[in-house]
């Protein structure tokens, strides 16, 4: 695939999270709140969008033998922000 095509289907997919979450009740609720409390609010989300050719030999990550699992602490909210863009936590 040209990375010019690539390049469109990563705007889509940006495009439709940042859809995603304006359209969120939740996080709507939540800002509601804040700026009922008196507090002005500002949201920036960062995404980190990892991609690897399957046409390859080995379309696996580049991962060193040594690294170990990352385990994260996620709270409640965590988790239903998570559910609210269709993630899934296992």
């Amino acid at each position: 695939m040209p990375e010019s095509e690539i390049k469109v289907l990563l705007k889509r997919l940006g495009e439709s999270v940042n859809k995603t979450l304006s359209n969120s009740p939740e996080i709507h609720d939540c800002i509601r709140e804040i700026r009922n409390a008196g507090y002005e609010v500002f949201l920036s989300v960062e995404t980190k969008i990892g991609f690897c050719s399957t046409s390859g030999e080995d379309s696996r990550a580049d991962i060193g033998e040594n690294e170990k699992p990352m385990h994260l602490k996620l709270t409640e909210y965590d988790a239903k922000f998570l559910k609210t863009l269709k993630i899934a936590i296992d």
